[in-house]
């Protein structure tokens, strides 16, 4: 074993550990192995490991750029309202006993996720099966995770279904092996749809918890909240006091300060630790039986008693939200007070929901996440200004497209159909079908571009570079064919010949799948795939087999709700638990695994 191999096996733990431990972000992870490899291949000079033309060549490869695509395609889809088609549709079967519903649901949601990238499809659904949820008195917890699952269902039927098998199929082409064709895998995708589905409806109400919502945390006290504003009258004793110290906010009050406002300017900061001054408008949220004792505070003035010749500030009932951190916020990695949430949203943050938990103490340093759930508290202007945002993703109601937007529906349509049959024909590589489509969407008004490029999941796409990087320095190096040959031993030592090549589908099946559930799935094709390559050369047979059963086992994540981005969305929303997910997925994961080991060595000669 020479040293260039000890060193990329070093470079792949590294990448490993630091992928479950989370310290880092993952593409920061990508990002580190990438320049560690060109410094290393530079001082060194070593044959074995790529020189710093090769290394930068997997930025050549055409699977990211195609991917990047997709995300656009799938984002003007999105924005046009192409998506909410079946929101229609499924509002119709509200009165369906619960099986009949999850099985037309899981149907059509796996319909559309394989031609979408199956997050917004996610991200769209996630409000209306909430507002479903409450019109069949079932709990959303019911819904939630058939919702993700049904979109991972469709990303294994087509090729654009996923990243993960635009990816697979991108390094199978540069092996000098025919890519994966547009509907080739759902020669397996369509058996695992079936089974699926089947496994949801018979079992899916048994296994799915009964989860409480956000908002289930607060008493119907804390839910009826007012907001109204009060005014700090000449001569008052709060003049000069901190806004934390007064008794007006002491806790267990139920009042809370929302904002300053002073000569008409909102005071910046965290207005509770303000000092007070004469004349400010102090916006207050007040529980029902806390509004009593605020009218009674000496030095203060709420609606109806203010002095002549001052406006009088009508009283609003405010309103409970919840809402989840959306994909490409900027707000992702700030904590609420370094983006004065209050300030920019005129709302309160009351909890946070994350992975499993609720949260309520110190939100004001907890660095958000995409797919945190906030609960919120806020007037009605603030809620529907909220609503427009593209940071916050509200989950009472669904997002409404502008009507100048809707109306380009069609061209959305019409140019994902186009890619479809332009890749589908080979009259053209996939990338270039991508590449013109999105062009034509961008021209048309479907999506603007500054929309189009924050659309695209960029972290993915350098963790793809990144274990491209790494891949290819395991393929040259020989740590690739090194990991096949021993995986290759193994079987041979005491399978007869007839069964290794299905044996070794099954075991590249379960690796995969491992490294899913705890990595990235794009990670985990990007270093299976090249270990496939090398097990099909030890073996003498195609690699197809081989790459297809990887390309599945990456998409089909259920036993984990951190294995795949639609998971970690319905975790926080549905309130569930980590074991939630393995107590259903688990045992898909094996129906998956049975079936991908039966069909693909029927469907795929070796």
């Amino acid at each position: 074993m020479t040293w260039e191999i000890i060193f990329v096996f070093a470079l792949l733990l590294f990448a490993i550990v630091s992928f479950i431990l989370e310290k880092i972000p993952a593409d920061l992870t990508s990002l580190s192995v990438f320049g560690v490899l060109i410094f290393v291949s530079m001082l060194t000079h070593s044959d074995a490991l790529p020189n710093l033309d090769t290394t930068l060549g997997v930025f050549a490869n055409s699977a990211p750029i195609t991917i990047a695509g997709m995300f656009i395609v799938s984002a003007a889809l999105e924005r046009t309202g192409a998506i909410d088609i079946i929101t229609g549709y499924l509002r119709k079967l509200v009165r369906l006993p619960y099986r009949g519903f999850i099985f037309i649901m899981v149907i059509g949601v796996a319909g559309v996720s394989a031609f979408v990238n199956n997050t917004p499809v996610v991200i769209v659904l996630m409000p209306v099966m909430l507002s479903l949820a409450r019109e069949m008195g079932v709990a959303s917890s019911k819904l939630l995770i058939p919702l993700s699952y049904a979109s991972i269902f469709g990303g294994t039927c087509t090729l654009i279904g996923t990243s993960t098998n635009l990816l697979a199929s991108g390094i199978l082409r540069d092996a000098g092996h025919a890519p994966i064709g547009m509907f080739e895998l759902a020669a397996v995708g369509l058996p695992i749809l079936a089974c699926g589905s089947i496994y949801l409806v018979l079992f899916g109400n048994k296994l799915l918890p009964h989860r409480e919502t956000l908002t289930s945390i607060l008493s119907e006290e804390e839910r009826k909240e007012f907001i109204t504003e009060a005014f700090v009258e000449p001569n008052s004793e709060l003049h000069g006091q901190v806004a934390e110290e007064t008794r007006l906010l002491k806790k267990g009050r139920g009042v809370r300060l929302l904002e300053i406002v002073r000569h008409g300017v909102a005071v910046p900061g965290n207005p509770i630790q303000q000092k007070l001054q004469y004349g400010d408008r102090l916006v207050l949220s007040c529980r029902p039986s806390a509004i009593a004792e605020a009218h009674s505070n000496k030095g203060i003035s709420l609606p109806g008693e203010l002095s002549e010749g001052l406006q009088t500030i009508a009283t609003d009932e405010g309103a409970i939200v919840e809402g989840v951190v959306a994909p490409h916020a900027d707000i992702i990695g700030k904590s609420l007070g370094e983006i004065n949430f209050r300030q920019r949203f005129r709302m309160v943050v009351v909890a946070v929901h994350r992975k499993g938990t609720n949260q309520r103490e110190r939100l004001a340093s907890l660095q958000l996440q995409a797919g945190d759930t906030l609960l919120m508290m806020g007037s009605t202007s603030a809620i529907d200004t909220l609503a427009n945002s593209d940071q916050i993703i509200l989950l009472d109601r669904p997002r409404v497209p502008a009507r100048s937007v809707r109306s380009r529906m069609p061209i959305a349509l019409a140019t994902s159909v186009s890619i479809v049959t332009l890749a589908t024909m080979n009259v053209v590589p996939i990338v270039a079908a991508v590449a013109l489509g999105v062009a034509v969407l961008m021209l048309t008004g479907c999506i603007r571009p500054k929309e189009a490029y924050e659309s695209v999941e960029w972290s993915i796409l350098v963790i793809i570079f990144g274990m491209l990087a790494l891949g290819q320095a395991m393929d040259s190096t020989g740590a690739s064919q090194l990991i096949a040959d021993k995986m290759v031993g193994l079987i041979t030592g005491f399978a007869p010949e007839h069964l290794q090549a299905v044996i070794m589908i099954a075991v590249v099946y379960v690796i995969t799948s491992s490294f899913t559930e705890f990595l990235s799935n794009n990670a985990a094709v990007a270093l299976m795939v090249p270990i496939t390559l090398g097990i099909a050369s030890t073996l003498g047979v195609d690699p197809r087999p081989f790459v297809v059963a990887s390309c599945i086992a990456a998409s089909a994540s259920f036993a984990t709700p951190i294995g795949y981005q639609t998971n970690t969305y319905v975790y926080g929303v549905g309130g569930y638990k980590f074991l939630d997910f393995t107590k259903v997925g688990l045992p898909l994961n094996i129906i998956c695994f049975t079936v991908t080991v039966l069909v693909v060595p029927r469907v795929w000669a070796f």
